[in-house]
């Protein structure tokens, strides 16, 4: 399997079949003496960021945490052991509503789209 070219920018799935985003980043282990190993995959505005240079990542985390809260600084990760199948989407074990990537959406809807009459 060719990571890069099979995993980034794929569509990524909960357990329920709910498009979560697009895998922006991989986080891989390094090991003495032996491969690297992949143990995450990252997914946000801060990993896609940090593939244009360190300023444009340390400036998207410096701004998320700004908007959001320290719960925002980081990159959304999602376990490499929660990955169930790697096809058309990569879909993993996690149930969106449990974590925090959908919280911007969320607030555009109810402060931003929700208040403009026919929305």
């Amino acid at each position: 399997m060719d990571l890069l070219r099979d995993l980034l920018d794929k569509q990524v799935v909960d357990r329920r079949q709910v498009k979560i985003g697009k895998v922006d980043g991989l986080v891989a282990e390094l090991r003495h003496g032996k491969p690297p190993r992949i143990v995450a995959v990252e997914l946000g505005s801060i990993t896609l960021a940090r593939r244009l240079g360190s300023r444009p990542g340390r400036w998207m985390a410096w701004l998320a945490a700004r908007l959001g809260g320290e719960r925002h600084a980081e990159p959304h990760r999602i376990a490499w052991k929660k990955v169930r199948n790697i096809g058309v989407d990569i879909e993993v074990d996690v149930d969106v509503r449990r974590t925090a990537i959908f919280d911007w959406q969320d607030w555009l809807r109810d402060h931003i789209i929700g208040r403009i009459p026919g929305a």
